[in-house]
């Protein structure tokens, strides 16, 4: 890919698309919608609004860091609370599949209406090839697919949709986000899931669980990111494992089970395990069950992909 030609020819196409109306980028802070916000800026200047829904499902600390992040670089980011419609949601949903489809509907509409709030008519969006691929492969539902599984965004929810990476794969827009001028702390960011911690808790998603598997994640991530791996996470498991307790108490007691996956890969299209150390294993165990309330048993995951997917649900 000629990074220099994409970048112009994309402005280009944006500025055609949105024309003299105002357009939205929703982003997330992930590298893909963080190379759009760029784009959207050079295109568009100050016609280009930066939305940050706060869903309730982010990493520790994500929405406050993304706001300073491209403050420093000139782009506003407008930051938008809307954690308890995505709980409410999701209250009682199980299944993960019906857990992403929730999280999408849920995400546009919250985002139709913030883009018909600012008289907008045109969102933009950071979503790439794989996304596109495992969507209608039927491997799982990201929450950014809409046209091209016959969802009108335009019927649905009020808007139409830009999206300059479509054609992409992760390598490729981690080239473009560098030569973008994208902070550092973006491009080379690990991906994170569209919904969020939401697909790293299996069975219901509620605040007490999203906050475990946040605190979890965090640990993971500063205990195994001086590796450079492709990607890391934790994983709440709905069961729970017996834990050692006080002999004479009645019944078992129960602990919360956290699943550690970190992989390496160039497109996320196939992944391998990462080969860590005894030591981190054991640092990172140690920190989980003494750092977050709940937790007394930690796995590492060390399936490739295929057979499995990076995430899990």
């Amino acid at each position: 890919m000629d990074t220099q030609s994409f970048i112009e020819q994309k402005i280009k196409e944006i500025k055609e698309k949105v024309g003299d109306k105002i357009a939205v980028n929703a982003l997330s802070g992930g590298i893909d919608s963080s190379a759009v916000a760029v784009l959207g800026h050079k295109a568009l200047g100050e016609k280009c609004r930066n939305i940050f829904l706060n869903t309730g499902m982010m990493r520790l600390n994500e929405p406050e860091t993304i706001q300073q992040r491209f403050k420093e670089i000139g782009i506003d980011v407008e930051v938008i609370d809307v954690s308890d419609r995505f709980f409410e949601a999701l209250k009682g949903q199980e299944d993960g599949e019906e857990k992403r489809k929730i999280f999408r509907d849920t995400f546009y509409k919250v985002l139709g209406e913030a883009v018909k709030e600012s008289g907008a008519q045109c969102l933009l969006q950071g979503t790439i090839k794989p996304d596109v691929e495992e969507t209608q492969a039927g491997v799982k539902t990201q929450h950014n697919i809409l046209s091209q599984i016959g969802i009108n965004p335009e019927e649905q929810y009020g808007f139409t949709t830009v999206e300059p990476l479509i054609d992409l794969v992760k390598y490729e827009v981690r080239e473009l986000a560098k030569a973008l001028g994208v902070p550092e702390t973006r491009f080379n960011t690990m991906p994170f899931l569209g919904p969020g911690l939401t697909g790293r808790v299996i069975g219901e998603v509620t605040r007490e669980k999203v906050e475990i598997v946040r605190k979890a994640n965090n640990i993971v991530e500063e205990e195994i990111m001086p590796l450079k791996p492709f990607q890391c996470l934790a994983v709440l498991f709905k069961d729970k494992a017996t834990m050692k307790g006080d002999e004479n108490a009645q019944g078992r007691n129960y602990g919360d089970i956290i699943a550690v996956r970190c992989i390496e890969s160039k497109d996320a299209r196939t992944a391998e395990v990462t080969e860590i150390s005894y030591e981190i294993l054991k640092r990172i165990v140690k920190r989980i069950t003494t750092e977050v309330p709940g937790v007394i048993k930690v796995v590492y995951d060390i399936t490739p992909k295929p057979p499995s997917t990076i995430e899990y649900i």
